[in-house]
């Protein structure tokens, strides 16, 4: 007994210091994961399997990487953050969200070359990053609307982390459909 004691007690002197980092902190973690993997798959997918769709009326593997870019660009302005105008030139200082979703659809069915998919793809979850990084908490507790519904900022960048989660879950089916295994998932060379 006394060896189990003197070795939980030499367990807990050398296990690491855990600290609660909080809410901004643990959210830009699990973002800064989904954003890492969903370009790292846009990056792995072959550049030729970029228009395979799993059947007509669903969308193309660069149709969805668009899409959650797009989506972020559209839910950072309903925080009151800009469009970037080298993708929506003639938005006005404050588009509606059918007209942003319009722009965003148009927008799938023009940026489809790889290259152009994963840049957009990198500005998008860098730009979500960049503004909930610099938001407090007075701004993230501030009011918002959400298509008609009034609720937080928080909520909305809450939503861009899900809608991001939700389609890399559905970038990895595609991926694996097409033969190719997220890099992630690979054994790591020693």
């Amino acid at each position: 007994m006394k060896g189990l004691i003197l070795l939980m007690t030499m367990a807990a002197c050398v296990a690491p210091a855990q600290t609660v980092a909080g809410f901004h902190d643990e959210y830009l973690e699990e973002l800064r994961g989904a954003s890492k993997e969903l370009t790292m798959l846009a990056e792995a997918m072959p550049a030729e399997n970029y228009g395979w769709r799993p059947g007509p009326g669903v969308r193309s593997v660069s149709g969805v990487y668009v899409h959650v870019a797009a989506s972020d660009f559209m839910l950072l302005a309903m925080v009151g953050k800009p469009l970037p105008k080298s993708y929506y030139p003639n938005a006005g200082a404050h588009p509606t969200a059918q007209q942003m979703y319009k722009w965003g659809s148009e927008l799938e069915h023009k940026v489809t070359a790889k290259a152009d998919v994963v840049r957009m793809l990198e500005e998008a979850v860098t730009a979500a990053e960049h503004n909930f990084r610099a938001a407090d908490e007075a701004e993230l507790n501030g009011a918002a609307e959400f298509f008609g519904e009034k609720t937080t900022i928080r909520r909305i960048y809450l939503r861009i982390l899900a809608h991001s989660s939700e389609h890399l879950g559905q970038s990895i089916a595609y991926a694996r459909v097409n033969g190719v295994a997220p890099p992630w998932s690979m054994p790591t060379k020693k």
